[in-house]
């Protein structure tokens, strides 16, 4: 499981005064990046990169500004061809959880800009993780 924390700023805050679900969803994003960089070779992140396919986000509590969570991922089941499932949840200082999803990711190659799958060895790297 990857870890990292993430506080509120009042550009964060919606109508209703608590973060906005976009925030959330560029929350997601973040955490996935910061994983991969801290999981793949410098010339792994030279050679592909990552798309969202897929969201799938409950929302089960609310932050205010200046409040902070703590994002958790990982990588449950293996890959299948150049997708596979990223969990994470958001929790607070209490560990009562915040949001919780489910994103689906695809590896594209870029020098073609096409999918491409997971090579075995970097698929380990994120099950073990």
């Amino acid at each position: 499981m990857f870890t990292h924390p993430f506080t509120a700023t009042p550009a964060d805050i919606d109508e209703l005064g608590h973060v906005n679900n976009a925030v959330w969803v560029r929350w997601i994003q973040a955490i996935a990046v910061a994983h991969w960089a801290h999981l793949a070779t410098p010339e792994e992140q030279a050679a592909f990169f990552w798309v969202i396919t897929r969201h799938e986000i409950d929302y089960r509590g609310n932050m205010r500004a200046g409040e902070t969570a703590t994002g958790e991922t990982w990588v449950a089941d293996p890959p299948k061809g150049a997708r596979f499932d990223r969990h994470v949840r958001f929790v607070d200082a209490g560990g009562k959880e915040l949001v919780r999803a489910v994103t689906t990711w695809a590896m594209i190659e870029r020098a073609s800009g096409r999918p491409m799958r997971v090579p075995a060895e970097l698929a380990a790297r994120f099950l073990s993780a």
